[in-house]
């Protein structure tokens, strides 16, 4: 048995209806119609042409005179690669005993590291937290109440459009938790483990962003340093061990609080908005729609699901959390309409 396909992630990549065995080291390459699931190569679409727009952005706010959009896109991939590696091969770095076996992605049209990261993952990282940015920044909330602030509307904004495509992800097999690994997958919030939905979807974004605009460019740092804004984040819920339903409450505490003020600062900036850039202007709204048709797609699953799991044996997510999710991004995209249109 080798350490990059152990038995709990030979169990789970089965489950995905692959073999971990038999995967290349660096590379995979195949056909999107041979995927699992025909929203996978609309999915890598949708994700890699965001972070190619976000990129091309990012290039004009830097002949512009901004550096921080693409300072930003930089320390994204950074945190990438310090984060993702640990999470697929915790054996590597002494981690298994301590975290175990977190989960693993499904086979996507391009693929590395014994087919653990897509290629569309590579991209997420700074798509998200380009959308993020650069929608708090159009609200003018980062020009008008600084660094950390914008840093937690940010927090707020990654949420609302993240766990839109967290929560239908294991339904529709584009990756699949490890249900054996209590430790970083328990609690959960229906197939989201809350510490997914707080540490990455949120405070990691947030924390990132709030050091590429303190330290104005210097995304190296920035990339470095995000993962210990997910310890510190983590921590209080850490105390209470292997009482699941205490850490429930912390989790979903910290959560709470990122809506509360994430969201109140969305909802009131005040401030005369940035210019509205094609990117910030197009580009969320696209990706929401595409989640919609996603959602609207699986809702016959989902409504037929029987104690959390559909008649294909995949796990649901949270309906409700979801509805409130559309509905804080709408109200982003509705804030939007009220900053000028960049010519």
């Amino acid at each position: 048995m080798s350490t990059e396909c152990g038995t709990q992630a030979e169990a789970v990549t089965r489950d995905l209806g692959f073999d971990c065995h038999d995967v290349s080291p660096v590379l995979s390459v195949r056909p999107p119609w041979d995927l699992a699931h025909w929203t996978m190569p609309l999915l890598e679409v949708l994700v890699i042409a965001g972070a190619v727009f976000a990129f091309v952005h990012a290039l004009r706010r830097k002949r512009a005179g901004d550096p921080v959009n693409l300072a930003l896109w930089w320390a994204s991939l950074v945190y990438l690669f310090v984060i993702e590696p640990p999470l697929y091969f915790p054996e590597w770095f002494g981690l298994d005993e301590i975290y175990g076996f977190i989960f693993a992605h499904n086979q996507f049209t391009v693929q590395f590291m014994w087919d653990r990261l897509p290629l569309y993952i590579v991209a997420f990282y700074p798509m998200i937290s380009q959308l993020a940015y650069e929608v708090v920044r159009a609200l003018g909330i980062f020009a008008h109440r600084g660094a950390l602030a914008g840093s937690m509307a940010v927090a707020f904004v990654c949420q609302v459009f993240y766990e839109v495509f967290d929560h239908i992800g294991p339904q529709l097999k584009w990756w699949a938790w490890n249900p054996d690994n209590p430790i970083v997958n328990q609690p959960a919030m229906g197939s989201v483990p809350l510490k997914s939905a707080l540490l990455f979807a949120s405070v990691s974004l947030a924390a990132m962003t709030y050091l590429v605009v303190r330290f104005r460019g210097r995304w190296l740092l920035a990339g470095l340093l995000t993962p210990l804004s997910m310890m510190i984040a983590g921590f209080p819920a850490s105390l209470f061990g292997t009482n699941v339903t205490a850490q429930a409450w912390v989790l979903g505490f910290e959560l709470v609080l990122i809506w509360v003020i994430g969201g109140w600062l969305v909802l009131t900036a005040q401030g005369l908005p940035e210019s509205l850039s094609p990117f910030a202007r197009f580009y969320p709204a696209a990706y929401l729609g595409a989640m919609a048709v996603f959602w609207i797609s699986a809702l016959p699953q989902y409504f037929g699901a029987k104690d959390g799991v559909t008649a294909a044996g995949t796990p649901v997510g949270s309906g409700l959390y979801v509805l409130a999710c559309f509905a804080g991004a709408g109200l982003v995209l509705a804030r939007l309409r009220r900053a000028p249109v960049l010519v």
